[in-house]
């Protein structure tokens, strides 16, 4: 067994007097609210969102199609979990082709007065687009509804994209970290 540390941001954005318009997404887009009945969607585009990403070797879990299944289903079976914070974006396109579930967001509640981000994911072919800013800014009026003042995310440092988007929306980083990964000789 080998050890790799992977440096992650800690970034936090203070909601107090801010305002998180809905965010236009592109003709053919579309943000749903949190339904218990689309675990299995959510889970497939967190599962198409980082498969081939650094976060899938950071959390095993996201690199395979039933661990992000699991993980859907715990985050939403935590008490402190938001549905208000909790998101998914489907590419309905002309209404003619099948939905295509491309971006998830989940949010829960750490404290009275932080809420907390969870894997914010774009499928490949539908970044660049909006779709993440999107899922963001419905995530943070979440929170805002139910009275946060403050929410955080976890980025892993080498996602510069997603790192790059985060200070554009307004979170700013208060923390290094570094997650020990454990990875078997092959």
């Amino acid at each position: 067994m080998s050890v790799s540390y992977f440096k992650r941001f800690r970034m936090e954005i203070d909601l107090r007097g801010r305002s998180f318009a809905e965010v236009a997404l592109p003709a053919g887009y579309r943000l749903m609210a949190w339904d218990p009945d689309q675990i299995a969607e959510h889970a497939e585009a967190k599962y198409f969102s980082f498969r081939h990403e650094i976060d899938a070797d950071v959390f095993s879990c996201l690199g395979d199609s039933e661990g992000c299944y699991r993980l859907m289903s715990e985050i939403s079976d935590r008490e402190d979990f938001l549905a208000e914070a909790t998101w998914l974006a489907a590419y309905v396109g002309n209404g003619r082709e099948p939905i295509e579930y491309c971006g998830t967001i989940q949010g829960i509640r750490v404290s009275s007065r932080l809420g907390g981000i969870q894997n914010v994911g774009i499928t490949p072919a539908h970044r660049r687009r909006g779709v993440g800013s999107a899922l963001i800014a419905a995530a943070l009026c979440g929170f805002q509804r139910v009275g946060l003042p403050r929410a955080y995310l976890e980025v892993t440092c080498q996602n510069e994209s997603a790192v790059r988007l985060y200070r554009q929306l307004g979170f700013q980083r208060t923390k290094t970290l570094y997650k020990a990964v454990e990875f078997a000789y092959t």
